[in-house]
């Protein structure tokens, strides 16, 4: 899933470290996040999203999950 994560990270001049701290994962989970190689949890999603100030859907891309929904669960 692509996000917008690293890009906040430069903008706000912060390590990956710096924000795996501030949100209780370790650096490589934000690394992986980064990479695509990870799907956040919600839980995690919120924690990043929030200390952005941001919505989830603002540093979350959910189109490609948008893509793949028939309605049905």
């Amino acid at each position: 899933m692509k996000t917008r994560i690293a890009e906040l990270r430069k903008q706000q001049k912060m390590s990956q470290e710096e924000l795996a701290q501030a949100v209780g994962v370790t650096r490589q989970t934000i690394t992986s996040i980064e990479v695509e190689k990870y799907t956040a949890s919600l839980v995690l999603a919120y924690k990043i999203a929030h200390y952005f100030g941001l919505t989830i859907e603002e540093v979350f891309d959910f189109s490609e999950a948008e893509e793949n929904y028939d309605g049905k669960l």
